[in-house]
């Protein structure tokens, strides 16, 4: 029997490759969007070319009943959730001095309450089942913080905390949530970064390279798979020795 996998802020860049690997694993996908793409259509295309369903449906993670919504979509058409990926983040990146109110209100709208909204609405069903993995997209800017993010790093030091509370509330249904804590990862948001920042970015990892998106999907397969019984509450840092 197949599993079903949610991901958020599945069309692109790490979600995107989140979504195909459990694809090649047999999990049908579920992705949202908030403004359906030519690419995104083609990405259907290529996860179902792995034998399984792919859901598109709009929803905007920072409205509860839109989450809501996605949710019972999902139940309606697949009958269950079994892995739930928090993905669906944004940055406003600025100095706080300069940083707006709205542009701190709108990243942790979508990346910390965004987590809570689609969390809250797929517990229910799991807890039901009395099993489900939940991952959590965090960042090594919410363990260590960084200047000019200090928006992003509140919202990602948030899903840290919500995390390990979930794992402590959920272990007894047998649903384990971890996060994940990726560092510098090639994807368009490092692609515009200047050579400059980048031999910065490069000094400060161990391993002298980026990560790529595949390296990414290739842990949240494992943290999703039968291989993965007892790991629960956990922040796995993925980020090439940059945060030990």
């Amino acid at each position: 029997m197949s599993k079903n996998a949610l991901i958020t802020g599945g069309t692109s860049g790490i979600g995107k490759y989140i979504a195909l690997e459990l694809a090649k694993q047999g999990f049908n996908i579920v992705l949202n969007y908030r403004n359906m793409k030519d690419d995104t259509l083609d990405l259907k295309k290529e996860i179902e070319s792995n034998n399984v369903k792919c859901l598109l449906i709009k929803a905007d993670v920072s409205k509860f009943d839109e989450c809501k919504q996605m949710v019972d979509e999902t139940i309606k058409e697949l009958e269950s959730i079994d892995v739930l990926i928090n993905n669906a983040g944004i940055t406003k990146d600025t100095l706080l001095m300069r940083m707006k109110e709205e542009d701190f209100r709108e990243v942790i709208d979508i990346n910390l309450v965004g987590t809570f909204n689609m969390t809250k609405n797929v517990v229910p069903y799991m807890m039901k089942k009395r099993s489900g993995k939940i991952i959590n997209v965090s960042s090594v800017v919410g363990v260590v913080g960084n200047a000019g993010q200090s928006n992003y790093a509140a919202s990602k030091a948030g899903i840290i905390g919500f995390t390990k509370s979930l794992a402590k509330e959920l272990s007894s249904r047998n649903i384990l949530v971890n996060a994940i804590a990726p560092g510098f990862i090639e994807t368009k948001m490092t692609d515009v970064l200047s050579d400059n920042v980048k031999e910065n970015i490069l000094n400060q990892i161990p391993l002298k390279r980026m990560g790529t998106p595949q390296e990414i999907a290739n842990l949240v397969e494992f943290l999703v798979s039968d291989k993965n019984s007892y790991i629960t509450g956990q922040v796995i840092n993925i980020d090439g020795g940059m945060v030990m």
